[in-house]
């Protein structure tokens, strides 16, 4: 395409130091009513509500999110519509998309020839105009902001990482240009998207530059927006901003080797922040990833991406991002070789197996009350490594759930539930169907075992609450 003819926009004011960006929200109650229900079209702004996200009605949401890290520069519109079909289809609430992106082909151009800028971040490269029929004023932004739009049709929101730090922090975005970028990106998307800093790296010594951007979008969109910090595999964003108040909730790495008990300890760390902020895992084991980046050692399967999610949810997180190996980069796009060991196009990767599947968990997750405290100490001997189990009980005492990755018996106490008997469930999270798992009985210790092989989730609630089967949707009262 000749884009000779573009309209090149610069950025002129850059401002001496960050803005700040407001006060505190002052804590909350964690939302009990029933789930935010993701209609066509209706994304509205979010905002912390003690260890979750809120709508502006104060109904819960949860983040099933999806790793789509090259969205805007690999697909094209028709593409873009295919992509989002799928994961809306499929129960995703987020999408994680990257603005400028310097990996599977990136930094630019895009599908369409368009780059996000020249030269650098004080030239962006902005026409007048959004034809898309028009090759002279559709540009990489306006297929930005097509993306958005056509993801809030879906009642998907879209977590936009303006730049994507791997080897761009300090090169491309500094702390001269940081605050103009910021304030570029906020006006232009405002609240409709949640701002994510960083990219796969931590913060050591660059800490002012992303407080810097944070300043600039606070500037732009308003300084209520939710934003926060992707760092590198095994980190947390709370090693460098947890007491910012730009940070709405931490982001941990778990990455994609088997390091079970680091991950462990990150969750737990994190939800331990002396903060107590939100917090979720922004990149887990992708599906479909070499272990460790080495093929020779084999690939996860869908258990192993199943684990993650429900070990990182039970220890306290507010949701949980899926991503597949083929899918962040859209492999298949653009004659582009692989990256990283991956394998397979992007298109069959939308259906694998545990990518289907993490909706049984938002299901699971938004069948009963918003009220999970820290992961509890329930389980008599709960293990490690892959087969490690994960409970968590209702700070409420009205329910409690286990993940047993590997289908073997264990003990679990059932006295912290707030009534006198319980009723119990055995809950598949390769399926998202629940069977009772027995007759009520006493709320006390007992020895249960899953119904075979494979991995569960046992739920036990206070029978007197009378909630619906496991995985069944709640409605308003």
């Amino acid at each position: 395409m000749n884009r000779a003819a573009r309209t090149l926009v610069i950025l002129g004011c850059v401002f001496a130091t960050a803005a700040a960006c407001g006060a505190a929200a002052p804590a909350q109650p964690p939302p009990t009513g029933p789930p935010a229900v993701t209609e066509p079209g209706k994304v509205g702004p979010l905002h912390v509500q003690g260890r979750f996200l809120a709508d502006e009605s104060g109904a819960p949401f949860f983040w099933l999110g999806d790793t789509a890290w090259s969205l805007p520069l690999n697909l094209d519109r028709d593409e873009v519509v295919e992509y989002l079909d799928t994961r809306a289809g499929q129960g995703y609430t987020v999408i994680q998309a990257v603005a400028i992106f310097p990996q599977a082909g990136g930094p630019g151009p895009n599908r369409q020839g368009d780059d996000p800028y020249r030269g650098s971040l004080d030239r962006l490269a902005v026409t007048d105009g959004n034809d898309p029929e028009d090759d002279e004023q559709y540009d990489y932004w306006d297929h930005l902001d097509y993306i958005v739009e056509e993801a809030a049709q879906r009642g998907i929101r879209i977590a936009l990482f303006p730049v994507w730090s791997d080897d761009q922090v300090g090169s491309l975005l500094t702390e001269r240009n940081a605050e103009a970028y910021g304030e570029f990106v906020g006006t232009r998307y405002g609240d409709r998207v949640i701002y994510v800093l960083g990219g796969d790296a931590g913060a050591d010594d660059v800490e002012d530059i992303w407080r810097t951007l944070a300043g600039g979008i606070a500037a732009g969109a308003g300084s209520d927006v939710l934003m926060t910090y992707h760092p590198q595999g095994d980190q947390t964003s709370a090693e460098w901003f947890d007491g910012d108040d730009w940070l709405s909730f931490n982001m941990i790495q778990g990455g994609h080797c088997r390091r079970y008990d680091i991950r462990q300890k990150l969750v737990s760390s994190t939800f331990g922040a002396s903060s107590d902020k939100p917090f979720l895992d922004g990149e887990p084991l992708y599906e479909n990833h070499p272990w460790c980046w080495k093929p020779g050692d084999g690939y996860s399967g869908a258990v192993d991406v199943r684990s993650d999610a429900y070990w990182s949810v039970l220890g306290g997180a507010f949701g949980h991002t899926y991503g597949h190996h083929s899918v962040w980069q859209f492999l298949g796009t653009g004659g582009r070789p692989a990256e990283l060991g991956a394998r397979g196009g992007w298109e069959k990767a939308l259906t694998a197996e545990a990518g289907g599947q993490m909706r049984y968990l938002r299901a699971l997750m938004e069948s009963r009350p918003y009220t999970l405290g820290a992961p509890a100490d329930l389980v008599s001997d709960p293990g490690r490594g892959a087969g490690r189990i994960q409970a968590n009980q209702a700070s409420d005492g009205s329910y409690l759930m286990a993940y047993v990755p590997d289908a073997r018996e264990f003990t679990i106490d059932l006295s912290g539930l707030a009534g006198p008997t319980a009723r119990t469930w055995w809950f598949d999270p390769r399926t998202g169907t629940a069977r009772r798992a027995g007759a009520d009985g006493p709320a006390e210790e007992r020895t249960v075992s899953p119904p075979d092989d494979g991995d569960w989730v046992f739920v036990a609630d206070d029978a007197a609450r009378a909630f619906p089967a496991p995985g069944t949707p709640v409605t308003a009262s």
